[in-house]
């Protein structure tokens, strides 16, 4: 690969970016289902949300689904992650790689907001029903190498927000590219060169809330008599848009050798909702002859952010080789939310 090659590569990878500019204020506050904003998986999460361009595990679902191209087995995967104020956070995938097609994958993420108290105007300390507020995200991905240095990869997606009676749906995609360069190889390895990965995700439809919650009884002129005293009425509510996220991100392994290998992560990321910031991330993976690999992973997320309440990330995993040439990862992330506290992440990941 040559070095026109790459240019023109890098090139097109940076034009869609080129027509958006920052604005100010920011749109802080302007979108909806912005679950979809919170990683999925604890490797990514460990290393500061730095993985649009670090190929190879299936949370790459949610990263940038060229990642999934990079796969040799098949995968499953299960994620717990307890939010604030007793909300959670599940996700579950499944990937098949065929080598003749590339790889198929599945998902399923959930926002469970747990029960509430109904309360009233009248009734301000509940009427004693409780109602619940869920928000699901369906996904279907692709994956598949062009080349042995480039892999695209493609994600539809189906979201639904719930809260009582009221519901909105929307459908969205993600894209993703993952080249491979042959630059800055330390051990000499086109594996361990540099790596550049973008991704666009939640390009998609608005959502607009619509239920049984919103019809009133509406008295069109109260002070006439023989009028219909309870016509039909509904609230109109706004169009929302998605959480709109555009990743730019570069990967490299400066130590490379049979037992040890270092990772080093950089994301550019531009939302539709706040300002740009810059995303850190590193990995040391430590391989245990004939039993699997240790995991060290670190990050930083929100760099340059405005008025950012994330901060320090970090965590750990082992990947287990077990017989039949099966494994089995289990993973764990922490991330510091400033004011509002922390959250662990927990998952575990089959590789069959």
């Amino acid at each position: 690969m040559n070095i026109k090659r790459i240019s023109i590569i890098i090139i097109l990878l940076l034009l869609p970016l080129l027509g958006i500019n920052a604005q100010e204020p920011y749109r802080v506050g302007t979108t909806t289902a912005n679950f979809l904003e919170i990683g999925i998986g604890s490797d990514g999460t460990a290393m500061g949300d730095a993985y649009v361009s670090v190929p190879g595990g299936l949370s790459s679902i949610y990263w940038n689904p060229a990642g999934l191209a990079f796969m040799e087995k098949n995968h499953a995967l299960f994620m717990q992650q307890p939010w604030l104020v007793g909300i959670t956070l599940n996700a579950a995938a499944a990937a098949y790689v065929n080598p003749y097609i590339g790889t198929l994958s599945v998902g399923l993420y959930n926002m469970d907001y747990g029960k509430m108290d109904v309360t009233t105007l009248d009734m301000q300390e509940g009427t004693g029903e409780k109602f619940s507020a869920d928000d699901y995200c369906f996904s279907f991905s692709y994956s598949r190498k062009l080349a042995q240095w480039f892999a695209f990869g493609a994600s539809g997606k189906y979201i639904v927000s719930q809260i009582w009676h009221e519901k909105a749906s929307a459908m969205a995609v993600d894209l993703g590219v993952l080249v491979n360069t042959n630059f800055f190889s330390f051990s000499g390895k086109e594996k361990d060169a540099l790596k550049i990965g973008m991704s666009i995700s939640n390009y998609g439809t608005k959502m607009k809330y619509s239920g049984l919650d919103l019809v009133y009884p509406i008295d069109i002129a109260p002070n006439e008599n023989g009028n219909f005293e309870d016509t039909p009425g509904q609230y109109k509510l706004s169009e929302w848009e998605l959480p709109l996220i555009f990743r730019f991100g570069m990967s490299l392994n400066p130590i490379s050798t049979r037992y040890h290998r270092l990772t080093l992560a950089a994301d550019a990321l531009h939302p539709n909702n706040n300002s740009e910031y810059i995303n850190l991330g590193t990995q040391y993976r430590f391989n245990i002859p004939g039993t699997g690999s240790l995991f060290l992973r670190g990050g930083y997320k929100g760099i340059f952010m405005t008025r950012s309440e994330y901060g320090l990330t970090y965590g750990g995993g082992l990947l287990l080789n077990l017989l039949g040439n099966y494994s089995i990862q289990i993973d764990y992330a922490f991330r510091n939310l400033g004011i509002l506290g922390s959250t662990n992440t927990y998952t575990i990941e089959l590789v069959f």
